[in-house]
């Protein structure tokens, strides 16, 4: 049975993490190309919806489960962006990893039925 409280805590721990992500972003590279930013937000929030479905699967025993399957799902869903800018956005990529450790572990602890 899907767990509708964990995937809404991922999304919406998608979406808070995506706003740090178009700081970032913008910061670094200037706010001009919105929509490459909202590509960035939208970015974060399917990681959020991928994470909060994938409650169930077990890559690993205990506690790193979180730690292996968000950064496992976080580097899928980041190598989007990665290819997208023909492998520069190097910081948004990394950054997309350790958001896909957080999402789980927020969605782990929070979303709990």
């Amino acid at each position: 049975m899907i767990n509708k409280k964990r995937i809404l805590v991922a999304l919406l721990t998608g979406a808070i993490l995506g706003v740090f992500c178009i700081i970032g972003v913008g910061s670094r590279i200037g706010y001009e190309n919105y929509i490459f930013l909202i590509g960035m937000w939208y970015n974060r929030i399917v990681m959020g919806l991928l994470i909060g479905l994938a409650g169930y699967i077990q890559i690993t025993k205990g506690s790193k489960n979180v730690l292996f399957r968000g950064a496992l799902l976080g580097l899928i869903v980041s190598s989007d962006i990665f290819i997208s800018t023909e492998f520069r956005d190097i910081p948004s990529f990394f950054a997309g990893i350790v958001y896909g450790v957080i999402i789980d572990f927020v969605a782990s602890k929070y979303g709990k039925k």
